[in-house]
């Protein structure tokens, strides 16, 4: 099999080439610049790739993403209508649940405000109460976000989920549709964004989402810049809404210089590494999906291109 592989690094597109290689030595893996033949590739190992890139690729039997989101696959207007293979993994989702905690917990206990009392010297506690009275809320109840709600469950925290669709998970109060997203931010004093990017999520974290929480709350967002609306969080800020917010990702990748976000004392701003895969742990999973579609014409991390994910 010929396996076509597309990162924006040309150095790292050779890294995957090289790993995914030595995990599938009766394969060819190339960079997608430097494809010959067109016709000869089977498979696209692919992050962010441009559009029109796959357009030649007549035999292509499936896109694989690096990456549990595909929606990066799919802003390619020209993309060839074969299947998506999303690359998720225990590590992936182990990263997720560490990060989601992490922030989750600096918000709760308040170690923004606590950093700001040390950078001017001052002895000013804060008193917050149990996480048993601090109600999270997970947008998103895929993989990633029925196992962060878990763990912040397991902690104490009074958790609750919402989705596109009904879900149903131990311990975790659930809500489904456009019809009980209100219901699901009443009370939610620490939100917390791991949707897929979809044309109905795009935007969803906007002036009217943040005012139906209570005041003060809290914004974590690990999904994809484009849920937020970055003028609302900066004028919630402003206003006191929201107290707040964590961000990993956003419309403008690496965040520019320029950008209000870095500055600003009530963001905190991480590079985009919330459940970064690393080459090594992805090649492994990718290697193990390829052999497997190849042998079956399925797997089980299959997406669905028309819902987005």
């Amino acid at each position: 099999m010929h396996v076509a592989v597309y990162l924006p690094s040309d150095e790292k597109t050779k890294d995957w080439c090289q790993m995914l290689g030595d995990l599938m030595p009766d394969w060819s893996f190339e960079p997608m610049k430097t494809v010959k033949d067109p016709e000869a590739i089977t498979y696209t190992v692919v992050w962010r790739p441009p559009t029109g890139g796959m357009t030649g690729f007549s035999n292509l039997k499936a896109v694989v993403s690096i990456g549990a989101g595909i929606d990066h696959v799919l802003a390619d207007e020209d993309l060839p209508d074969v299947p998506i293979i999303r690359t998720v993994g225990r590590d992936l989702t182990q990263r997720m649940k560490e990060y989601v905690a992490l922030h989750v917990l600096r918000h709760h206990r308040a170690l923004p405000a606590l950093q700001a009392s040390q950078a001017k010297g001052k002895w000013e506690p804060v008193i917050v109460p149990p996480a048993t009275g601090r109600r999270v809320g997970i947008m998103g109840l895929g993989n990633l976000g029925a196992e962060a709600a878990k763990l912040l469950a397991t902690i104490g925290f009074d958790v609750v989920g919402w989705s596109r669709s009904p879900k149903e998970i131990e311990g975790i109060r659930t809500f489904a549709g456009k019809d009980q997203f209100g219901a699901f931010l009443n009370g939610t004093e620490i939100l917390v964004c791991l949707l897929p990017l979809t044309e109905d999520t795009r935007g969803i974290l906007n002036a009217d989402t943040f005012n139906r929480l209570p005041r003060g709350a809290s914004v974590i967002n690990a999904a994809r810049g484009p849920h937020l609306v970055d003028a609302d969080l900066l004028g919630a800020l402003a206003s006191g809404q929201i107290a707040g917010a964590t961000l990993d990702v956003f419309h403008v990748e690496p965040l520019p210089a320029e950008h209000p976000f870095w500055y600003h004392p009530q963001i905190t701003v991480t590079p985009h590494v919330a459940s970064l895969i690393d080459a090594p742990t992805g090649s492994r999973i990718i290697a193990k999906n390829l052999r497997e579609f190849e042998k079956t014409g399925t797997v089980a991390d299959l997406a669905d291109g028309k819902r987005g994910y």
